[in-house]
């Protein structure tokens, strides 16, 4: 099932080169400050850009709970046989730290990918709905932790003023957590009321469940004990089975040996190292199963794959890359 592929028209308001807070505006502050492809902190907290100038091959990732505003391009996730596709017309939202397959489906040197990144931050969700009165709402959601909702002009005017800031690094410790502050009110009161919510309360079964994601994540080297998950969480041992697929699309132990592989995969590929160690520093005991699930998960025996990937960034440094 795909997710964000509806195109709207006209009568949805957002204009690709409409007036100083458009579209065009944001292509244009973002194409500035950031200026090569990949990940761009800001100097606002929790603000990161990205630009791509290529469509990318798919890419096994771990989104973090965030919200993505994209200003030109096409990018792609794809979560069991789910889809989510996000552009101009469309935003992201995670939820909880969630594996995906991600990929730029749409992007050129004349119109690049570029995007905005906006990580969520519980206390300041759960400070908003106190200060603006916002009820919890109703009926928990279901389902994955990410969707993709319709893009409104007022997100892209917000977006636009909190890039402006960029340039003016004074004003940043006053007038950014005003506008985000407004950026997360306008997603509460939006399509992602439900979603959004339950990120700020502790009691949630998101935050239930992301409890038990922070557990695997600091210690995804050793056995998974799914009774001291479930215990964390707060839920007998077959309701966290049920609701940790439900969130994340994976059973905790697929959570957990993507987490080893992935690692494993940033070790041989940043520090030369062999495929044997870097699986027994993420807690394979057996290299012959590492290599196993390692060619199950990335299409390819870490050797073969690691080759592959520093190919393909040296056709991209020498501006060769298809």
């Amino acid at each position: 099932m795909t997710h964000g592929d509806a195109r709207p028209g006209p009568e949805d308001g957002i204009e690709v080169g409409a007036g100083p807070t458009g579209l065009a505006a944001l292509v244009r502050m973002i194409g500035r400050h950031a200026g090569e492809d990949g990940a761009h902190p800001t100097a606002i907290p929790r603000l990161f850009l990205h630009r791509e100038s290529q469509p990318t091959p798919p890419a096994h990732l771990i989104y973090e709970p965030c919200v993505c505003f994209v200003a030109s391009g096409r990018k792609q996730l794809l979560v069991g046989d789910e889809v989510y596709a996000y552009d101009p017309e469309h935003y992201l939202v995670v939820s909880v730290d969630i594996p995906v397959l991600a990929r730029v489906a749409d992007a050129s040197s004349r119109d690049p990918l570029l995007c905005v990144r906006l990580e969520l931050d519980p206390a300041v969700i759960g400070a908003l709905m106190l200060d603006g009165r916002i009820p919890r709402a109703d009926r928990e959601q279901t389902g994955l932790a990410l969707s993709v909702s319709r893009m409104t002009p007022d997100l892209v005017d917000a977006c636009c003023r909190l890039m402006r800031l960029l340039d003016s690094p004074r004003d940043i410790p006053v007038l950014a957590p005003m506008i985000e502050r407004e950026i997360l009110y306008r997603l509460l009161l939006g399509e992602q009321t439900a979603r959004m919510t339950q990120i700020a309360f502790a009691d949630s079964r998101l935050q239930q469940i992301n409890r038990a994601i922070a557990l695997i994540k600091a210690g995804f080297r050793e056995p998974i004990c799914v009774t001291e998950l479930a215990s964390v969480a707060g839920m007998s041992r077959s309701a966290l089975h049920h609701h940790f697929r439900s969130v994340t699309g994976q059973t905790p132990l697929q959570y957990q040996k993507q987490l080893r592989l992935q690692e494993a995969r940033r070790l041989m590929l940043g520090q030369t190292m062999d495929a044997a160690m870097a699986g027994h520093l993420v807690g394979y005991e057996s290299p012959s199963q590492f290599s196993r699930e390692y060619r199950r998960l990335f299409g390819a025996p870490p050797l073969q794959d690691i080759a592959a990937l520093r190919a393909f960034d040296a056709r991209t440094d020498d501006g060769r890359a298809a």
